[in-house]
């Protein structure tokens, strides 16, 4: 685990504050609070206030209440829990219908973080868990994702001569190699694992839109390769899509693209 950085934990317990008494506070109240000098209490208060964390209270000069940006990150937070509740649903849909195991995951980074997943009932099948993350470009709801970038996003994620990490000998590990696989994504509007994380298992995905259309996450269906054939492919591409639609319409998604 890495350094606690002292700035940036002042700067959370001023914020963590607010949410005690009728939540407006004033410098002196900070300082009295937690102990801190009244300089740094001034420059973090100074610096919550520029990035619009805080704002002052009008008609009460020197005091403060929250701004905007926490309200912004705590939607953005419900937002993900309703993708990962709902995402949950469909996945449980999904998997009773071709009894193998169904993940939704998001992108984070070059990684992807899975936030639903429901098992197969099968003795042999993927082992996993919600919350598990790994690199994109080894997954199948992390190419969906990858492809529905824009080029600028892309390429500050996936650069070019720059060797990506292998997780099984199937893994792509040229940038290069991987772009071709996404301009074919892009073109079949699904995406394929062949055991590029695990040697054992193959998956399809189909992207998840929300209401602005935009993709916002992934629906992937994962088969050890006991069970996976060409014929299985086609048939668990069009469920991948059927579910990753039925999701899309659940987060307000409406139309094709």
């Amino acid at each position: 685990m890495g350094r606690l950085v002292p700035a940036v934990t002042r700067a959370l317990d001023i914020l963590e504050l607010f949410l005690d008494g009728d939540g407006t506070l004033s410098a002196p109240d900070i300082v009295r609070k937690l102990q801190l000098p009244r300089t740094t209490v001034h420059e973090l208060v100074t610096t919550l206030a520029a990035r619009s964390y805080i704002v002052q209270v009008p008609g009460q000069p020197g005091r403060y209440r929250l701004g905007v940006r926490p309200y912004q990150l705590g939607s953005r937070y419900a937002e993900q829990l309703d993708l990962a509740a709902e995402g949950q649903q469909v996945a449980r849909a999904v998997a009773e219908t071709c009894d193998e195991t169904v993940h939704v995951a998001i992108l984070e980074g070059t990684d992807v973080i899975y936030i639903a997943k429901v098992d197969s009932t099968h003795a042999v099948r993927m082992v996993s868990a919600a919350g598990r993350r790994l690199p994109a470009h080894c997954t199948s709801v992390g190419k969906m994702l990858l492809a529905s970038l824009p080029e600028q996003q892309l390429a500050s994620r996936i650069q070019e001569g720059v060797p990506l990490v292998a997780m099984t000998p199937n893994s792509i590990t040229d940038p290069g190699a991987l772009r071709e696989a996404l301009d074919d994504i892009r073109r079949r509007g699904v995406a394929i694992e062949n055991r590029e994380s695990n040697p054992d298992v193959s998956c399809v995905a189909a992207p998840v839109r929300d209401r602005s259309g935009q993709v916002v996450a992934a629906l992937s269906i994962s088969v050890p390769m006991i069970r996976w054939s060409e014929d299985r492919r086609a048939e668990l591409e069009q469920l991948a899509l059927k579910g990753a639609g039925e999701l899309s319409e659940r987060l307000g998604h409406r139309g094709t693209a």
